[in-house]
């Protein structure tokens, strides 16, 4: 038999036990597991060439309404082709993959603005580009039907100067239903530029392809916080680009 004693001694040996275990050891919850890969990704932007805005202050939904965000769902990274990390560079590389500048450079909508965590605060949008329809007048054929579009803002403050872009990328309806994203249209904006990336594309004498990667964790997957109650799967992908 068990005695009392002893079963009494085992109880209050347990703690001790429990705590004695290495951290190492410990089994970590798969999103959390992700979590912290995606922490340690983002810690040195020098190698992994962007930074977790969250380490900064900062976060991966920008500033929609005061209490609302569009999700920052690709990073095109500092690794990348270093014009394409320069605003002409930028729009450059938007016209190969099918987007372009505003209908006759007229802005429609507001200016969103994103904390990239980098030092420099809440900063404006800094391009806004639409699907090219082409041949039917351009971006000006967005504006009325609808279709994708990405807003940039670029990751260079004082605290993270990786020099990546961070994009809001979605799909909208057409203006009849007011430009409202479309069904899933948040991760259907990310897709098509991804799908593009990938593939590569040219603009006049420049040639580009992107490797891609997923990343889970900075954003969480859901509606909590996201413009139009619209939930998202919470995957970012991140671009690096390479010129052929």
């Amino acid at each position: 038999m068990f005695s009392t004693s002893r079963l009494l001694f085992a109880l209050a040996l347990s703690p001790l036990l429990v705590s004695a275990v290495p951290a190492d050891f410990a089994v970590q919850p798969q999103s959390e597991q992700t979590r912290l890969s995606t922490i340690s990704d983002g810690l040195d932007w020098r190698k992994s060439g962007w930074a977790d805005p969250r380490l900064g202050g900062g976060q991966m939904l920008d500033f929609t309404l005061p209490d609302l965000g569009e999700p920052i769902n690709v990073i095109i990274s500092g690794l990348s082709d270093p014009f394409v990390l320069t605003h002409e560079g930028l729009h450059r590389y938007a016209k190969s993959i099918g987007f372009s500048e505003e209908c006759l450079g007229m802005h429609m909508g507001n200016l969103h603005e994103a904390d990239l965590g980098d030092g420099d605060g809440r900063k404006i949008e800094q391009f806004l580009a639409r699907q090219h329809y082409f041949p039917i007048w351009g971006t000006c054929w967005e504006s009325v039907r609808g279709g994708n579009h990405f807003r940039a803002w670029r990751q260079n403050g004082t605290e993270a100067n990786s020099g990546a872009w961070f994009l809001a990328a979605s799909k909208e309806k057409y203006v009849g239903e007011h430009h409202l994203i479309d069904t899933d249209g948040y991760n259907k904006g990310r897709d098509f530029i991804v799908e593009r990336a990938a593939a590569g594309g040219r603009w006049k004498n420049r040639w580009w392809k992107a490797d891609v990667e997923w990343k889970e964790g900075l954003l969480e997957p859901g509606s909590d916080g996201v413009n139009h109650d619209i939930a998202q799967d919470g995957r970012v992908a991140i671009l690096t680009v390479r010129r052929l």
